[in-house]
């Protein structure tokens, strides 16, 4: 059997409810990182919807990079091994560095990340998570800017994918417990 339709996957969270709260945010680190050095970091290839509309809607000046990492290949469990796929290519000493992330799940890649950030002498280091699942985390990691805390389900859209499928979606929806994927 193959997995539910895009439009067959229910709606966790609008698109006109991740507009709002990503404006937001963006008000909310405009404010934070005036006068400063910002260097935005999207993790691949979740993040990169989320981060392209928060960029747009700073009124700040930033640079923007990317890197990626990977803890979960096709499936829905992390594995636990964090591997870096690609790393920054911006200068990173003496930066203010805000990680955006699409989920915090068991908090395993993402405390990852920050500690390898870290060590290529960051001035600061915040995160910025769209989503966040708490009944998975196995490593506490700060958010400083969160979206949504959202339950346990297994997310899809606006970036997030199962098997590289539902990117494209507009919203954050989930597949239900028990469906075919």
């Amino acid at each position: 059997m193959s997995a539910p339709a895009s439009q067959e996957v229910p709606c966790l969270i609008s698109a006109a409810d991740l507009q709002r709260r990503v404006a937001e945010l963006a008000a909310r680190i405009s404010a934070d990182y005036r006068d400063r050095n910002l260097l935005v970091v999207g993790v691949l290839k979740g993040a990169f919807i989320f981060q392209a509309d928060l960029v747009r809607a700073l009124t700040i000046p930033v640079r923007c990079d990317f890197v990626k990492v990977s803890s979960y290949g096709l499936g829905t469990e992390s594995s636990g091994t964090v591997r870096l796929q690609l790393d920054v290519s911006q200068p990173v000493a003496g930066a203010d560095v805000l990680i955006v992330e699409d989920i915090i799940d068991t908090g395993t890649t993402t405390s990852w990340l920050i500690e390898h950030i870290k060590r290529q002498g960051a001035a600061s280091i915040k995160l910025c998570a769209l989503l966040d699942k708490p009944a998975r985390r196995r490593t506490t990691v700060p958010i400083a800017y969160l979206g949504f805390t959202i339950p346990d389900h297994f997310v899809v859209g606006y970036g997030i994918d199962y098997g590289e499928r539902y990117r494209q979606l507009p919203y954050v929806g989930f597949i239900p417990p028990g469906e075919p994927q």
